[in-house]
């Protein structure tokens, strides 16, 4: 009798959770989603890290210690530049995080057995930082060593000199490569995606559950007043948890806010519209609040992954990276980070900037006329 009854209950459950197939089909999705993502995009590997390259000396020699940096798979020369002010603006900007210089005699210094090559890295990420760094230095003391072997033969010496060949180093904006330097400007863009998502989805789902928002409908207030009036007010919240995370975050861990407040500010209310609309357009699919957690989920888990802020894009296979063009929370990091870190004006993030407007008024503008539709 007690196995019929726990039985009748266990059917039960299963027929009011084949009821709702929505949620069934997200329980059922979300676990492969995650199987992928952490078994593509979680990867602590550093590879692919884009570079330029100004090679003074445009000798067979310049291009045989490139073809050793191509050779590593861990740097992909991305930009050939004519002076420092290219590949400064290339690293300011985010499309490259080391450059190389190849000096105009580097082809006779060699000879002599005191050549120097500068390599300039972009610290911001400390984690890739190091070991990029560590890797350009074991490239060059390989090459130098290749290049003392072949010496040593034509010589016919057995004399061990000194290597010829010595890569300097220069690490930019965070030299001493201070994980919270990266993660904190990263923590702003998860809360302003996670807070809002979950808080704008949730509540208006609640309204309905309660039947509150039917009794908004039929008065006199207007479809995009009632739109307004649900978001402002985690607009404002969220505005607030980001000028607080700066200024714990400057405070207790001593991460420089070098760029303009009023960048960051537009920067942040350009990316909200995208979380906005996206909680927004979850209101609009889910019925509980157990739906929409699960619906805001759906997007939350890709955007973790494949913006930037655990693992490095370029580790990632080549389809994750296309795929991660459509997460607007690798255009904010990007910009985020750039301002706080390097402190650079608008004209190196107005890419981002772009896409981000782009996002921000479209997911949003879909949200809203959905949203409204459902309330007609």
């Amino acid at each position: 009798m007690l196995n019929t009854r726990i039985f009748s209950i266990v059917r039960k459950e299963f027929v009011q959770i084949l009821r709702d197939p929505r949620t069934l089909a997200l329980i059922i999705v979300m676990p492969i989603i995650q199987l992928f993502l952490l078994g593509y995009a979680a990867t602590t590997d550093v590879r692919n890290i884009p570079m330029a390259v100004l090679d003074q000396n445009q000798s067979s020699q310049s291009r045989e210690l490139l073809d050793a940096f191509r050779a590593a798979d861990y740097f992909r020369i991305d930009y050939y530049v004519n002076s420092t002010e290219e590949y400064q603006k290339l690293i300011e900007s985010g499309k490259i995080r080391a450059a190389l210089v190849i000096p105009p005699d580097y082809d006779s210094q060699l000879l002599d057995g005191k050549a120097q090559v500068l390599f300039v890295l972009d610290g911001s990420d400390g984690s890739v930082g190091a070991t990029a760094l560590s890797t350009a230095r074991l490239i060059g003391q390989s090459y130098a060593t290749k290049v003392l072997e072949q010496q040593m033969t034509l010589r016919s010496s057995s004399a061990l000199p000194a290597p010829p060949l010595e890569v300097r180093t220069q690490v930019w904006y965070n030299p001493d490569f201070r994980s919270a330097y990266f993660m904190i400007p990263g923590v702003i863009g998860m809360i302003l995606s996670f807070i809002t998502t979950i808080l704008t989805a949730t509540t208006i789902v609640r309204e309905r559950e309660r039947g509150t928002i039917e009794q908004l409908i039929v008065t006199p207030i207007r479809s995009w007043e009632l739109i307004v009036g649900k978001l402002l007010p985690y607009v404002i919240l969220a505005f607030i948890e980001t000028f607080e995370i700066l200024i714990i975050g400057h405070l207790a861990f001593a991460v420089p806010v070098r760029g303009s407040l009023l960048l960051i500010t537009l920067a942040s209310g350009l990316f909200l519209m995208s979380s906005l609309g996206i909680g927004l357009f979850a209101s609009t699919v889910a019925n509980t609040q157990q739906e929409a957690m699960l619906t805001v989920m759906m997007f939350n888990l890709p955007m973790i992954f494949l913006s930037g802020f655990f693992f490095p894009i370029q580790a990632m296979p080549k389809f994750l990276q296309l795929v991660s063009y459509a997460i607007p929370l690798r255009y904010y990091l990007v910009v985020i980070r750039a301002l706080m870190i390097k402190g650079v004006g608008f004209a190196a993030i107005q890419s981002e900037i772009i896409s981000l407007t782009i996002f921000g008024v479209v997911i949003m503008g879909a949200a809203a006329m959905r949203f409204r539709k459902r309330l007609d």
